[in-house]
């Protein structure tokens, strides 16, 4: 489920948890029942790629930030993009 939404530029945000999506930084693996939790990780990751590509497939620019980035230039990000969209770039 995306985080943010811009629908009239088709702009989705979504703000990844580094345990939950495996950020490369501060990934964990749980010691217990760490076959289950492995499978449950890949499979989260497996949906997010599955996720952006039907998106950009549908012509929505999709924008990612893990959670420990600073939201600051994250949101700076997401308004850049959509005065580029706004402004007619690239669809």
């Amino acid at each position: 489920r995306a985080d943010m939404t811009f629908v009239r530029e088709r702009v989705v945000v979504f703000v990844d948890g580094c345990f939950w999506h495996r950020c490369p930084v501060h990934a964990t693996a749980p010691a217990n029942n760490s076959a289950w939790w492995e499978h449950k990780l890949r499979g989260n990751v497996a949906r997010d790629r599955e996720t952006d590509g039907r998106l950009r497939e549908a012509g929505w620019v999709v924008l990612r930030f893990w959670e420990h980035q600073d939201m600051t230039e994250a949101a700076e990000q997401v308004v850049r993009t959509l005065r580029e969209r706004r402004a007619g770039g690239p669809r």
